[in-house]
């Protein structure tokens, strides 16, 4: 009997936890801003990228790396910080969002990015900034933190990824997490040959990069609708139907980005040069159902950086809009209003 009543008592404890009624995320963000300046800054190569700031003009500045890559920035992303402290700048990776040529892959890999990042860094005349990454944002901003660990005060991370082989397999073969949502798994693989199936990677290349635009149409949705699949509590198993601009940008580009691996030296780059930015105050926020990234990417970053702070949000998945992943989200601004500029 006492067994019994002890197991409701902890049944009862973990739907009042993981179950609990959760704020609005528009009463948890800083209210909506519109940018003070925008701007479409000609990085060479063909490349043209939309960056947009806000806030305060002579705040803090924070660079905001959004995810993907080919994902872009929406305005929400904004509202994490407080706009009177905090000059905020938000920009469109190369071949989405508002940066042009849309969907373009030529001359678009990581290093072009972080070169993107010093050309913004420069122009706006800042000397140091705050990064603030989720998923593929996460991996841009470690990467840039290990090239230029002098010009980064602090990291903001949220569901974080480092382009391994691991990570890929995860989300793109049967083995990960396809065994939890099957029947997206089986929307998103059949509609490939039975022959190709072994490498998905490879299949969705060849159409998406096809001649056919209305193959490339088909096969980016398919992508899109996938990975959103996956994405939060709110979208877990849901119908999604992205926008075809949208989805061509975002399929194409993380495609590309995957089947080259980043165009990182080695599988574990990422983790192995943590230890040139160790030093630098490091919060992470982590869903802890997260089926994108799991949580062991972030214990694995946490662990090699001695000045971390690692959060997991137990009633979370990897999108930065779920309630408890926005409000350790805007904990973390807070926390870091106190660091010196």
């Amino acid at each position: 009997m006492l067994v019994t009543l002890v197991h409701l008592y902890v049944c009862a404890t973990m739907r009042e936890n993981f179950f609990k009624p959760t704020m609005p995320i528009n009463d948890i963000l800083y209210p909506p801003i519109e940018p003070y300046r925008q701007n479409i800054v000609d990085v060479g190569d063909g490349h043209k990228i939309y960056i947009e700031e806000c806030g305060n003009p002579n705040g803090s500045p924070v660079l905001v790396l959004h995810g993907g890559p080919g994902g872009g920035c929406n305005p929400n992303m904004r509202r994490y910080f407080d706009p009177s402290f905090y000059r905020i700048i938000l920009f469109d990776q190369r071949g989405c969002g508002k940066s042009k040529p849309h969907a373009s892959v030529e001359k678009n890999t990581t290093w072009n990015l972080i070169l993107d990042i010093e050309v913004i860094r420069i122009n706006l005349g800042i000397e140091k900034f705050i990064l603030f990454g989720g998923s593929w944002g996460a991996a841009l901003s470690l990467i840039y933190a290990e090239q230029f660990p002098d010009n980064v005060t602090g990291i903001i991370l949220r569901g974080v990824f480092t382009m391994t082989k691991c990570e890929l397999d995860w989300v793109y073969t049967r083995h990960g997490a396809a065994k939890f949502l099957p029947e997206a798994w089986r929307n998103f693989e059949s509609i490939i040959p039975v022959s190709e199936r072994t490498d998905l990677l490879t299949a969705y290349h060849r159409r998406l990069f096809g001649s056919s635009p209305s193959e490339q149409a088909k096969y980016a949705r398919a992508w899109t609708v996938w990975e959103n699949s996956l994405a939060s509590f709110k979208s877990f198993g849901n119908s999604y139907n992205p926008s075809i601009e949208y989805a061509k940008a975002f399929a194409r580009i993380e495609n590309h980005y995957f089947i080259n691996r980043g165009f990182l030296k080695n599988d574990e780059q990422i983790i192995h040069d943590l230890k040139f930015i160790r030093e630098i105050p490091t919060i992470i926020i982590q869903g802890r159902f997260d089926m994108i990234c799991p949580p062991e990417t972030a214990e694995k970053v946490h662990s090699s950086l001695s000045n971390s702070k690692l959060i997991i949000v137990h009633d979370a998945g990897h999108a930065m809009s779920e309630p408890g992943i926005s409000s350790e989200l805007i904990n973390a601004t807070k926390t870091f209003k106190k660091l010196k500029r």
